[in-house]
């Protein structure tokens, strides 16, 4: 259990979960909060990331920091997406280890899972098929990292939990037109057409697959919820259950963003679709007492407010 005073490490705190993992924290009351800047530490240099915690000696350990993109990043910089996600998620495992922090909880991905697996998708899903292409890279650091949690829990009893997430999104995302997941991406596009900027809102391949969302911060109070709780299994999906194709989605988003323009959509069916479906079975977050509360017509206003302030500054 995290006392109010404990020193809780939050690796990755600008990013999308990382900060939001930080505001769940404040507003539940906890009050050492122990955060880098990237400038000051490289999470890629295990040297550097040993002597930090020893210094520092925080007692509970949260790994938010990761490189990430959407399917352009991913199909096209697959060795720096490897070996950074690699490199930050050892670093810091290892380095709890020898310094006798017991519990850390390690983020993944969805992606982690078979690309043509049963759906909705189970935990034990893991390893049994083939990967998605355009991501296998990141996919594959991930796995490693769910691996070498279950592998130190067993060696040294450590206490280290591994949530895979479904694609989140929120306040603090990634709106770059090449680099952003989905959900940024189709925001920003919304937005153009709103705003006159474009004529038609243009969807990357044919529209037909589906995914599950689930907005930022109830990812980061699962997080907390889970470090809070005494569990016997490593690996535990989060997300709503829930999932709509990328048409779907972009009807529901034109209502809420712009809900007075007709919008024609179209597909560039030359770009890739990626995963067919991909939705999760959290039926074993459930069984501890966690299930997502946001509802996403709320989620997606508060999203938008925060793309409109990025875009003013």
């Amino acid at each position: 259990m995290i006392k109010k005073n404990s020193k809780i490490f939050v690796a990755g705190h600008n990013g999308l979960v990382g900060s939001a993992i930080v505001r769940k924290l404040n507003e539940t009351g906890y009050n050492n909060i122990l955060t880098i800047k990237k400038s000051r530490l490289d999470l890629t240099n295990q040297r550097e990331v040993l002597n930090f915690l020893r210094k520092n000696k925080p007692k509970f350990i949260f790994i938010a920091a990761a490189k990430v993109g959407g399917i352009y990043s991913n199909d096209k910089y697959k060795a720096e997406f490897i070996y950074s996600n690699l490199s930050i998620q050892n670093n810091i495992i290892h380095s709890a280890h020898i310094c006798n922090i017991k519990d850390l909880i390690f983020l993944g991905s969805s992606c982690v899972y078979p690309k043509s697996c049963k759906q909705p998708i189970k935990e034990s899903y893991l390893l049994n098929g083939e990967l998605e292409k355009t991501n296998e890279p990141y996919a594959v650091a991930k796995i490693a990292g769910i691996k070498m949690c279950e592998s130190y829990n067993f060696q040294y009893k450590t206490n280290f939990k591994c949530l895979m997430p479904t694609n989140t999104f929120g306040p603090n995302d990634n709106y770059d037109p090449l680099n952003s997941h989905f959900f940024p991406s189709l925001i920003r596009k919304i937005h153009n057409v709103k705003i006159g900027k474009t004529r038609h809102l243009v969807l990357w391949g044919d529209g037909s697959p589906k995914r599950e969302l689930i907005f930022v911060d109830d990812l980061a109070e699962a997080c907390v919820f889970f470090m809070n709780k005494k569990i016997k299994e490593t690996l535990i999906n989060i997300g709503t259950g829930r999932d709509f194709t990328i048409k779907q989605y972009a009807n529901i988003f034109l209502k809420i963003i712009s809900p007075n323009r007709i919008v024609k959509i179209k597909f560039d069916k030359k770009k890739p679709n990626g995963t067919p479906r991909k939705v999760l079975n959290v039926n074993l977050a459930k069984k501890y007492g966690w299930k997502a509360k946001t509802d996403i017509k709320n989620a997606v206003k508060i999203t938008y407010q925060d793309y409109l302030s990025k875009i003013k500054r």
